[in-house]
């Protein structure tokens, strides 16, 4: 009897962390065996970036624990050269004035895929902008990503709607919608693609990020999307994408996509369904 062969892996894990964020559990050979695992090609592993000044270092690596960041992803990547392809990224924060950091940061080393991302919940960032005002905090996120993805330093924008968790019960998508519009408008003509980021089904507001009625919006202008589980642990790496694959096709896309060597890969959905593996 003919063995029916598997089929062939099409996706990436692109977005998952590192110990060394200190709040993320186990190790990279661990996530890239549950990579192989789920069938992926590769997994590129994003851990948040160092920030001057000691900018929410409580959650972070270290300036000087970035040359051990790319070690152990070196070495992961020789471990398991053949079977998934390993992959060096980054999620680096952004905030007016940071560029200068940035640009110098993903300059040290090629990088496979570089994430952006707005965390307006760390104590660095509420206190330089946050006053009191929920709505306005909510706006201002989006004006925030907006001048990320003007910056060009960034492939992706993580986690678009991350800002809905600040307090779900003020969260109310068509008071902002067009607020979120101009935003998109603008992300729209730089290129960038954004992610949908299966973690959003654990945060406070349990649904992905972004939503559905971003995603619809998103699709509108032609924004790519690239799919991540922000895993922090190896257990996540991968999960949630036929949720996500499900959810794009009903916002209307057609292609999901990757970056390897920072350029867009765009993968057929329905292939990509087919390509995927339970464990």
């Amino acid at each position: 009897m003919n063995e029916i062969a598997a089929p062939a892996p099409l996706l990436y894990e692109s977005h998952c962390h590192t110990t060394l964020c200190k709040h993320a559990y186990g190790t990279t050979d661990e996530y890239a065996a549950v990579a192989r695992q789920r069938n992926l090609k590769g997994i590129t592993f994003t851990c948040h970036c160092p920030l001057p000044d000691g900018n929410s270092a409580h959650v972070r690596m270290g300036p000087g624990q970035y040359a051990d960041y790319l070690a152990m992803i070196a070495e992961t990547r020789a471990g398991h050269e053949g079977q998934v392809d390993v992959r060096t990224g980054i999620e680096s924060d952004y905030y007016p004035g940071v560029e200068p950091w940035l640009e110098e940061l993903h300059a040290r080393t090629p990088l496979s895929h570089v994430l952006g991302s707005v965390h307006y919940q760390l104590g660095d960032y509420r206190k330089n902008y946050y006053r009191g005002d929920v709505l306005a905090y909510q706006k201002l996120y989006y004006e925030h990503l907006a001048m990320s993805a003007e910056t060009g330093l960034f492939d992706t924008l993580a986690h678009p709607d991350l800002i809905k968790n600040e307090s779900p019960a003020d969260w109310d998508f068509a008071r902002l919608r067009e607020d979120v519009s101009r935003a998109l408008d603008r992300i729209a003509a730089t290129g960038v693609a954004m992610e949908l980021n299966t973690s959003g089904m654990f945060k406070l507001l349990p649904e992905m990020n972004p939503s559905l009625g971003q995603l619809v919006l998103m699709r509108e202008r032609g924004i790519p999307v690239v799919i991540g589980a922000d895993a922090h642990v190896a257990e996540r790496v991968g999960d949630g994408y036929r949720e996500a694959l499900a959810s794009l096709l009903e916002a209307g896309y057609e292609k999901v996509s990757y970056f390897v060597d920072r350029k867009r890969v765009d993968v057929p959905i329905a292939e990509a369904l087919g390509s995927l593996k339970e464990i």
